[in-house]
C-alpha cells in the first residue's frame, strides 16, 4: 500500500510514521509537513533515526494524496475539514482523519463546542472509528473520523453500561499527559508550569463531550438524556497517557461487571485488569486496560481506564482502523511490546 501522513512533523504524526514504516502491508510512506518541508524526518522526530535519510514534503493536498490508497490527516483542527474537499477529489482509497473535523455529525452539537463547520457537506462521508467498539463494522469505510484520545478512554468505559439502568449520570475523572496538547508549545505544557503539577481545565465544557454525548445517545438509543455523561479533564505532571476513573449510581439488580466481559471478549486491544491499571503499562502501546468494579449490591461502579494518548488515543487507533476498513488483519503493525519502567 502506497500511505501518505499529512501533517507528519506533530507528535500524532511521528506516531503514525512510527507505526506505518513497521507495518506489513505497507510499501511506501510520504510524510508530508509544510513546516518541517526539506528536512529529515529523523531531525524532528529523533526517536526515528532508523528511518535513514527520509525527508518530509510538502505539495497541494491533491496532489500528494492523488493514487495513494490511504491518506491520514494529522492536522490541527479546523485544518482537516478546510482541505478534505481537495483530498477527495483526488480519489484516496480511504482518509483517515485524527482531528475532531468529521467527529460529530450533530450540527447543534458540534457547533456548541467548536463553532461553525467550514465544510458541514463533507460530514456524512465519515463514519466513527471507535476500533474496538465498531471493529468489523468499519470494513469498507471510505472515510473514518478517529476519536479524541479523552473520548476514547471515556467510551470504552461507558459502553457496557449503554443498556444497564442508570441511577444518575457517570462521572469521568480523566487526566492527561502534556503531549495530548500538541507539539507547540503553550504555558500550560511549558515544563515549569506541568512538573509536580495538577489543574483542572475546559471546565463544564471539554469538546470531546461533543462526541461522547453523541455516542451516548446513539448507545442509548436517544433516552439516556438525563444520564448524559460528563468528562472532567485534568492536565497532570507527564508527558503520555491518559487515566480516567468513571463512577456511576446504578439501580438494583445485575452484575454490572460481567457487561465488560461480553463487550470486550475476543477484542485484541482491551485487556480486562483484575485491579485498578497503571498507566506505565501501556505507554508505546495500542493497548487498553480496564478495570471494573462494583459494590456487593450491584448498585455503585468504578471504572478504570488507562491508555497512551498518542497510540490508543490518536496514530494507533488510526492504523487500526485503516486495518478494520481494509479487511486486513486488525493487529497489523500494532503488535507493540511497551516501555517499562518508563
Amino acid at each position: 500500500m502506497k500511505v501518505t501522513v499529512i501533517g507528519a512533523g506533530g507528535y500524532a504524526g511521528g506516531e503514525l510514521l512510527r507505526l506505518l514504516a513497521q507495518h506489513p502491508a505497507v510499501s511506501e510512506w510520504m510524510a508530508v509537513s509544510r513546516s518541517q518541508a526539506g528536512k529529515r524526518v529523523a531531525d524532528v522526530h529523533p526517536a526515528l533515526a532508523a528511518l535513514g535519510d527520509a525527508t518530509f514534503q510538502d505539495g497541494a493536498p491533491g496532489d500528494v494524496a492523488r493514487g495513494r490508497d490511504v491518506v491520514f490527516l494529522a492536522l490541527e483542527h479546523g485544518e482537516s475539514s478546510r482541505l478534505a474537499g481537495e483530498i477527495f477529489a483526488a480519489d484516496p482509497g480511504l482518509v483517515v482523519d485524527l482531528a475532531a473535523d468529521f467527529r460529530v455529525r450533530d450540527t447543534a452539537l458540534y457547533e456548541r463546542y467548536y463553532g461553525p463547520h467550514a465544510a458541514p457537506e463533507l460530514r456524512s462521508r465519515f463514519v466513527y472509528g471507535l476500533a474496538d467498539i465498531c471493529g468489523p463494522a468499519l470494513h469498507g469505510a471510505r472515510a473514518i473520523a478517529v476519536p479524541g484520545c479523552f473520548a476514547t478512554a471515556a467510551e470504552l468505559a461507558l459502553y457496557p453500561l449503554a443498556r444497564v439502568g442508570l441511577a444518575a449520570a457517570p462521572a469521568l475523572y480523566a487526566i492527561t499527559g502534556s503531549s495530548g496538547a500538541g507539539i507547540g508549545p503553550k504555558p500550560t505544557t511549558h515544563h515549569p508550569a506541568r512538573a509536580h503539577n495538577v489543574f483542572a481545565y475546559s471546565v463544564l465544557g471539554h469538546r470531546h463531550d461533543a462526541e461522547i454525548t453523541e455516542q451516548w445517545r446513539r448507545w442509548t438509543g436517544g433516552g439516556g438524556t438525563g444520564t448524559v455523561p460528563r468528562l472532567l479533564a485534568h492536565a497532570g505532571p507527564f508527558v503520555r497517557g491518559i487515566y480516567l476513573t468513571l463512577h456511576a449510581r446504578l439501580e438494583p439488580g445485575g452484575n454490572p461487571v460481567d457487561g465488560y466481559q461480553r463487550a470486550y471478549a475476543g477484542r485484541p486491544f482491551v485487556r480486562l485488569t483484575a485491579r485498578p491499571p497503571e498507566l506505565t503499562h501501556v505507554v508505546g502501546t495500542n493497548d487498553a486496560l480496564l478495570c471494573a468494579t462494583a459494590t456487593e449490591d450491584g448498585t455503585e461502579l468504578q471504572v478504570s481506564v488507562a491508555i497512551d494518548n498518542l497510540v490508543k488515543g490518536a496514530a494507533g487507533q488510526a492504523v487500526q482502523a485503516m486495518n478494520l476498513a481494509l479487511g486486513l488483519e486488525e493487529t497489523a503493525g500494532l503488535r507493540l511490546s511497551g516501555i517499562y519502567p518508563c
